[in-house]
């Protein structure tokens, strides 16, 4: 008879407490792998003793790097996961990088068309009822995880995940493997969502998603984490402090001369055109700086759902100096001719675009989001203002405009402190750092 799959047991308790439902017994069927404590024990013991024979040192290791998104895709965290390939490759260790698209699509959609109706029974049967992202999330977990199956973990000395999904499906199986697992979280999942009302506060999603992360926290042996604003919201969620890391974000950016084509002030965006970077809030800012659209050139890089909305903004508020140049490929060479770099985010963790902007030299005005402010100094780096806040946007933008003492000075900044802390080679010595530490201490 087929094995029907149900969801986590973990997260089934979860859902169970959340509907007040009575925990029935957890079948053959809904067990978690590995889940016989002696046998896993056993199995550590030696993988530990193993381990502690190697000698401490500079080993070249094989690395799994693995995410629940698309890749290679557009983005900070496709670019994050090149970076450190591309680093820990040049450092001589082998580094394989997985992501659901890289599997048959024709098996994917094979699976699909057997897993959604039971885990829609599943829900109705137990619950009564079901929501869609919760059938959708399971779904893709359980796919992922059995493309996984074929893939031999056993052979990596490090599993590395860049979310929370990817952490739980490895972590199952690292139940029976016994390795080191990094979680590296790109992001506070079930809070964003919850902050930009995209599943409500209280509701089964959130208690669904917060248990994931939970449990993606349990299953990591380590955390590296993008800046400090992580450690609160993850120690909420159970995080030991012990187990984090902060690592700045490096990039290899190929740094362009600055140069100029016109007599105008460049103000350039790089943003992916959605609702959490502010785009709005730098148009109603400009629009309330008088005299400067003969002066002052707005670049705005990047694409999205807001688009349209946005470009009808600028039409409506007459800001004729604002050009949309949409998805570029050489983000280097614009910002080369960049004076002011601005970000209005809303809601951020360390964008790439602001570490980019810094190895530029262009003078940066962003606000006090995520980890932005523990590489962006106020006046020493760059400008921060209040998220969301127009006056102060306006009055420092102002202020930029009519200083190019100012502007030279900040852009300055930023190059050096970039060029010291968030290069490529700075940020993947640390990461093999932590590797090489948990393999020579045969930490589990």
């Amino acid at each position: 008879m087929k094995e029907l799959f149900f969801p986590y047991p973990y997260l089934v308790s979860a859902l169970d407490n959340y509907y007040g439902v009575k925990s029935k017994p957890i079948t053959a069927k809904m067990k978690d792998k590995g889940k016989d404590s002696k046998r896993k024990k056993e199995r550590k013991k030696k993988l530990k003793t193993k381990k502690k024979k190697s000698k401490p040192g500079s080993k070249k290791l094989s690395i799994l790097i693995a995410t629940f998104w698309d890749y290679p895709h557009t983005g900070g965290l496709s670019n994050y996961i090149t970076t450190l390939r591309e680093g820990l490759r040049s450092l001589g260790h082998k580094v394989d990088v997985i992501a659901p698209n890289q599997f048959s699509q024709v098996n994917v959609e094979k699976l699909r068309e057997v897993i959604v109706p039971e885990l829609k029974t599943f829900f109705e049967q137990r619950y009564g009822s079901y929501t869609s992202k919760i059938i959708q999330n399971c779904r893709l977990l359980y796919i992922y995880e059995q493309m996984m199956k074929s893939v031999k973990l056993e052979k990596y000395d490090i599993l590395h995940a860049q979310d929370l999904f990817t952490a739980n499906i490895l972590g199952r199986f690292n139940e029976d493997l016994g390795k080191p697992l990094l979680f590296t979280p790109h992001g506070m999942f079930t809070f964003s969502r919850v902050k930009f009302n995209r599943i409500e506060k209280g509701s089964v999603e959130e208690v669904y998603y917060k248990e994931i992360e939970k449990k993606a926290i349990e299953y990591a042996t380590h955390m590296v984490i993008l800046s400090d604003s992580f450690r609160d919201p993850l120690s909420s969620l159970g995080a030991k402090p012990g187990k984090l890391t902060t690592i700045n974000t490096g990039i290899d950016f190929k740094t362009i001369d600055r140069g100029k084509t016109s007599g105008k002030i460049v103000i350039s965006c790089i943003a992916r055109l959605g609702p959490r970077k502010g785009h709005s809030d730098l148009f109603n800012a400009l629009s309330r700086i008088n005299g400067t659209s003969h002066q002052v050139e707005v670049q705005i890089v990047g694409d999205g759902e807001m688009r349209e909305a946005l470009e009808a903004q600028v039409k409506s508020l007459r800001l004729s100096n604002v050009r949309f140049l949409g998805k570029r490929d050489d983000v280097p060479a614009i910002l080369s001719k960049t004076d002011i770099f601005v970000l209005p985010t809303v809601n951020d963790n360390l964008p790439i675009s602001i570490i980019e902007a810094m190895h530029s030299g262009a003078a940066i005005l962003t606000t006090n989001c995520g980890g932005i402010t523990e590489i962006v100094l106020h006046n020493e780096t760059g400008i921060i203002v209040e998220p969301g806040n127009v006056s102060q946007l306006t009055a420092q933008l102002k202020h930029l405009i009519g200083n190019e003492a100012l502007r030279k000075k900040l852009g300055g900044n930023a190059y050096q402190y970039a060029k010291n802390h968030l290069t490529r080679e700075a940020m993947v010595s640390k990461i093999e750092g932590i590797y090489q530490n948990l393999i020579d201490s045969g930490d589990e």
